[in-house]
């Protein structure tokens, strides 16, 4: 009788390997980033870690504010911690986005309802994310520089692109009549999803409070980053330049952002007036205390849910 591959075994195994494996093609810039946390104000780098901690409270709330059932709390925080382990493992969105629909799922909830679940959070949290950096830039309209984040010439581009996805999309529904089906099921279980929840005040409070606020932590853990390391820069100022930063690069299939949001907050920062030097040590410092040091026990927990049959 031929012997069963050990599936679950393997997936506990491989996010330590994509650990290992991502920490050396990016060495240099860790080597970098912990030279450059040796010389920062540890009050504020640990203010800034605090802020990290509370990002995942934050998407655990957003989580449930997505359904309507209730979710088991520890297992639903520990989920959202290996979420980001594997967001920073595969395309943007993919690795959490994989492990949260898993999670549902064995919670008891039907796919359909899960994947309704999952389309609302990122819904609400995008959603979230434009209209805080929308208040900010209207609070300091002269926060960010747009002009220099632009390259010459890429405004046609980008409007072209933005005006053929949309209308390319619209093709294909209309000449493939089984996907334009399959979407209309879909767009019709995540409508009444949204209204059950919407239906439940607690549950509307914790969706879009939870999609304010981790953007904005994410944004103070900068500001706070860069106030350990003396970056002349308003606070306002910083928190417009990371959002605008992590909004330009959202359509970006890199993972977890590694490289492309370390180039977009250099520049932002620095479209904000902030020295070029200081910008980029700011910049390798939070992307160090944010990503990399909770790769690996993010990616211990993950290997430990998959283990548990949690995910």
């Amino acid at each position: 009788m031929p012997r069963r591959f050990p599936v679950r075994r393997v997936l506990c195994v491989l996010p330590l390997l994509l650990v290992a494996v991502v920490s050396v093609r990016h060495r240099s810039v860790l080597a970098e980033g912990f030279g450059y946390l040796a010389t920062a104000r540890w009050p504020w780098l640990l203010a800034a870690a605090g802020a990290t901690c509370l990002t995942w409270v934050a998407a655990a709330c957003t989580r449930q504010g997505a359904v309507v059932e209730r979710l088991p709390r520890r297992r639903l925080l520990a989920t959202q911690f290996a979420a980001g382990a594997a967001n920073h493992l595969l395309p943007t969105g993919l690795g959490a986005s994989a492990v949260n629909l898993r999670f549902m799922t064995v919670c008891g909830l039907p796919l359909a309802r899960s994947s309704a679940a999952l389309a609302l959070y990122l819904l609400a949290e995008s959603v979230g994310r434009v209209a805080l950096l929308g208040a900010l830039l209207i609070a300091f309209p002269g926060a960010l520089r747009l002009g220099t984040l632009l390259p010459e010439g890429a405004a046609g581009p980008l409007l072209v692109v933005a005006v053929a996805v949309p209308a390319v999309a619209a093709g294909v529904l209309a000449l493939v009549p089984r996907l334009r089906a399959a979407v209309a099921s879909f767009l019709r279980t995540a409508l009444g999803e949204a209204r059950s929840v919407h239906g439940r005040p607690a549950r509307a409070l914790a969706l879009w409070g939870g999609a304010l606020a981790f953007p904005a932590l994410q944004a103070s853990a900068l500001v706070l980053v860069g106030r350990s390391l003396g970056l002349p820069v308003p606070a306002a100022h910083m928190a417009v330049a990371y959002l605008a930063a992590t909004v330009a690069v959202a359509l970006v299939p890199t993972p977890g952002g590694i490289g492309s949001v370390e180039a977009a907050l250099i520049v932002a920062l620095v479209a904000t007036g902030g020295p070029a030097a200081v910008a980029t040590a700011v910049v390798l410092a939070f992307r160090l205390l944010t990503v990399w040091l909770p790769l690996l026990p993010g990616a211990l927990t993950l290997a430990a849910l998959v283990r548990m049959r949690v995910i």
